[in-house]
Formats: C-alpha cells, structure tokens, sequence
C-alpha cells in the first residue's frame, strides 16, 4: 500500500513531472508494438526504434507550450556517484539475475537503449510517479529489482499503451490474463491502464510464474509468450533444467529477454556505455486515496484546485470521468496533494443528497426496451448500465426505473463544461477506440491513410511500431483508431460484413465480444451457418 500521507515534495516539481508524462505519452506513444509477433526481432534494429514524435495538433499544443523547456532534473551524475538515498540506487541494489556476456545480445540491448538518451528521457518521465511504489513491492515481496525495468520493455512505461494482440497498459495485460489476476475491465474502467493495480497484479503474476519454472528468465519468457509454451518447449528440450536460450521458443520471446537483461546491465554500469542516470529522491510521488463510492474526478479536480490533467495521468484506467460503481474504489493522486483532495472529498459528500458523490439521471424502461437499446439511446454500455444497476441478466420490466450515470455530454455542473470538455479530448486522443485494420492499397502511404481517417501520422506510427523511416508496402496491414464521441468506454454499433470462412465464435473472438452477444444483438440463432456478404451488428466496448 502506498503512503498516503502528504509528503513535502514541491508541487511545482510534480506538476511539471506529470505535465511532462502526459505529453509525452501522448506524443510519443509507448513500446507495445514492438513486441508483437510481426515485429519481433533476435537483434537490436530499426524494429525496436522509439517513433519520434511530430508537432501535436490542438488540444495538445497548449500542453506542449506549457512543458517546452521541462525535462529531467539536471542532477544527473554516474552510477558511482549515487547515494544510498536515491531511488535507481534501491533498484541496481536489488539486481538479482541479468547477464551481458561480452558480445552477447543483452550487451548489444544494452548499448542500444544507452545510445538512444531522448527515448530513455521519455522513459524517465514517464516512469517517475510510479517508481517509487514499484520499488516499494518488490522490497516487500523480495523479488529483484530487474523487475522495476520491465515495463520499459513493454510498453516504455506508458499506461496507454495498447498492443497489435490487444494487451493494454505498462505491464501489457490481455484482458483474460488481466481478469485472471484479479483486475476489473468494464466499461467505466480498465484496471490493466491502472499502474497502482496492474503493478500488483503484474507482480503477483511474475512471482506465480518464478515459482512454476524457478528461474527469472523462464518466468520472464512465460509472461511474454505463455506459460503453456515454455512448459513445451521445456518437453521438448529433454532437460531437467534447460535455460532460456537452449528452448525453442518463438523469435519475440527470444528476443525479449535480453532486452530486460541489456537494461539491467546498462543501469548496472552506465559508464560503460556513456549513460546517465537520473537522481531521483527516494520520496513517494502518489498517495492512495480511498474513496466510499464512484465520484466525478472533473467536479474533484474544481473541488481541490487540480489540473485535470494530473487526475488523468495519475488515473488511467478510468474510460471517463465518473469512477466505476462497482469499484475499485480509489484514486492515485499527488502525494503532496493528499489532504487537500481527501478533504475536498468529503466536502463533495456532504453537498450532495445523501452524500452521493457524482449525480445519476434515471431513466425508465418502455416497451420493447433492451439493455442495448437504451445504452444506445443514452450513450453508455450494456456493461455499464448492469454495473451501475446491479443486473445481473438482461430482463427488463416495463416501467423499470434505471440509474445512468451523467455522461460527459451531459456534465453534473456546466459551469465547468471546459474542464469536461478538455477531460473528453484527452480520453479520445489516449483511450482505445474503435478499432479495425486497413489493408495498404498501391500508391497510399501513412499521409494519405492518416487524412482518410481523420487520424495524425504520429498516430499511425504509435499504433503499429513504425519509426520515421518504416517504409510500408501495398498488402501490409495497419491497425487504425477511430475517435468516438465521448470516453465512457461504449463504442457504438458498427456493422461487420462476414467474411468466407467466418463462424460466430471467430467473429466474437476478433471483437472481443461472445458468440451470445451476436446471437443477442442479432437475433440469430447460435447455430446459424454465416453466409458471405451477410451483415453483423456489433456493439463494441473499448474495455474489452
């Protein structure tokens, strides 16, 4: 658990770290698409190059304004002049496992990301609100401090990041592996972009995995391809005790181990490859704050007199603005902050009628209703609408009063409708959306897709893993997001054309949706043989 008491951290120098981290996730995107399958190297190369970022359009510029001459401290100084009392120190202290024989792969990673001081610069800052409860769970759980650096492995430590595979967040979670280790997806939030909860359940995971295979580097080759695979392939090798690089195990997972050995080995002796490592106090940066129900984190943000950007950086796992109903019921706020936003809690409380914390509309139900007509009608989900119910089937009565939470085209005080509004661009821009591939046709390149689609380059980039100079070719596909209205996490119908060889079960599954969905929303039958040429109607949830 975090310490949630406020700390003397200057609030000035946590603005800035968080304007920073924001922009820069933003900007720059994460790492999360170098580890897909397609992408996936043995050698450091062009494949695993950072995309620059280009000049954002609005609403950003005002952030990029404000953050232009921001970046590291300037106390920066080589490994051996650290002391005891800074945080890198407590994790280079706690190395346990990493290995760069000369010549070796690790030691190629190992220059590679000590030659690219920027990226790594992007890293930092987006790393630096976390860092220091990070550390704290490994020192608890006793595992090795290697672990600290895996989430720039995965997703350079970017919340938002979201993968080829669909895994989301700095720990790059499937959403069944997510629910498996305990975290919530729904369509309020997405526990696998909460960097508090997915530490936990990332560490939890990795320990699990240590205690399968007793060995960090086949636990690591687990988490990134399977445990089901590295259970095989250590069949098929005939060994008792095989290491990592006598398995056949796929090119990515191959390839991803020296990257976390290489990082270790860089923050172990930057000297040797020319690297500086920031100097961080070892002071918390976020405090944990209970909450006693859902509550509008724009009406807080007024309450506490906190940029709302901080709230999104600090928290994002919420699709909205409203907090899930069902829990987890806490946000990450400024450690320096704490007092200030748990009183300004309680002074929401005590405004409102029973002490309700964000305003609900109610609605009733009419004949002919479904759970997905009426989350269509008032612009939510299914999901949310059960969840902010306590539903647990899709019978309705008619006459049936139903609880929906105010949205964001409907803020809870319009005074602040400018606040809701910069909250709702910010969802779009970082949030998955919609999501579908386009197939590159002879003469287009990322320009001319990203105008097609009222998308940026950057933003084409950020989504497949291409650096500046990544040529693409006609036939190649490239994953594309299309902004919705609102964050709340409902992504509205859309229409799929079936496909030959297309069932129910593979259309669900792309979507990331159930065969009893489509059975529902398309009042088929569930054996019903699919046609070529025939229409779905799919409500997709960006939670998922």
């Amino acid at each position: 658990m975090t310490d949630q008491r406020p700390h003397p951290s200057p609030l000035r120098s946590l603005t800035r770290t968080l304007r920073v981290a924001i922009l820069l996730s933003l900007l720059t995107g994460g790492c999360a698409m170098i580890e897909q399958h397609d992408s996936a190297t043995d050698e450091p190369g062009p494949v695993a190059t950072a995309p620059r970022s280009e000049s954002p359009p609005d609403p950003f510029a005002v952030i990029e304004e404000a953050t232009r001459d921001l970046g590291l401290p300037e106390s920066t100084r080589p490994k051996s002049e650290i002391q005891p009392s800074d945080l890198w120190s407590r994790v280079v202290e706690r190395f346990a496992f990493a290995e760069c024989p000369e010549g070796s792969r690790a030691g190629q990673w190992a220059r590679w990301y000590g030659d690219r001081h920027d990226y790594m610069d992007r890293v930092f800052n987006r790393a630096r609100p976390w860092l220091h409860d990070i550390v704290d769970e490994l020192e608890h759980r006793g595992l090795p401090g290697e672990l600290a650096l895996l989430p720039i492995v995965e997703s350079a430590y970017d919340p938002f990041a979201y993968s080829h595979g669909r895994a989301a967040g700095a720990w790059q979670f499937l959403s069944s592996t997510a629910r498996d280790r305990g975290l919530e997806i729904n369509g309020f939030y997405d526990g696998r972009r909460d960097v508090w909860a997915s530490t936990r359940a990332a560490l939890d995971y990795l320990t699990y995995l240590h205690d399968k295979f007793d060995d960090w580097n086949l636990a690591l080759a687990a988490y990134n391809g399977g445990q089901g695979r590295v259970m095989r392939a250590i069949r098929r090798s005939g060994k008792d005790h095989p290491r990592w690089h006598e398995l056949r195990l796929p090119r990515e997972t191959l390839g991803y181990i020296p990257k976390l050995n290489g990082l270790a080995c860089l923050f172990s002796d930057p000297e040797r490859y020319h690297f500086r490592v920031p100097v961080w106090d070892d002071r918390p940066q976020i405090a944990l704050v209970a909450l006693s129900g859902p509550i509008d984190i724009v009406a807080l943000s007024v309450a506490a007199e906190l940029d709302i950007a901080q709230l999104v950086v600090l928290n994002p796992g919420l699709n909205g603005h409203i907090t899930p109903p069902g829990g987890p019921h806490h946000l990450i706020v400024p450690a320096s902050h704490a007092e200030r936003i748990e009183a300004a809690i309680a002074e929401l409380a005590s405004d409102s009628p029973g002490e309700q914390l964000i305003a609900w509309r109610s609605v009733e139900v009419r004949p002919g209703d479904t759970l997905s007509h009426i989350a269509a009608r008032h612009g939510t989900s299914v999901r949310q609408l059960r969840e902010a119910n306590g539903l647990q089937g899709d019978l309705l009565r008619v006459g049936q009063k139903l609880r929906i939470a105010a949205d964001d085209t409907q803020p809870v005080d319009p005074a602040h409708a400018d606040r809701y509004a910069e909250l709702t661009r910010l969802h779009q821009r970082l949030l998955p959306t919609r999501r579908f591939q386009h197939r590159v046709r002879p003469g287009e390149n990322l320009w001319v897709i990203a105008r097609r689609y009222q998308v940026t380059v950057a933003d084409l980039r950020r989504w497949n893993g291409l650096g500046n100079s990544t040529l693409i070719h006609p036939g190649k596909r490239l994953i594309v997001h299309m902004s919705q209205p609102g964050a709340g996490g409902h992504a509205g119908p859309t229409r799929y054309v079936v496909r030959r060889g297309d069932s129910l079960w593979t259309i669900a599954r792309r979507h990331d949706v159930t065969v009893r969905d489509l059975v529902r929303w398309n009042a088929i039958d569930p054996d019903t043989v699919l046609k070529p040429g025939q229409e779905l109607t799919i409500h997709a949830d960006t939670s998922a």
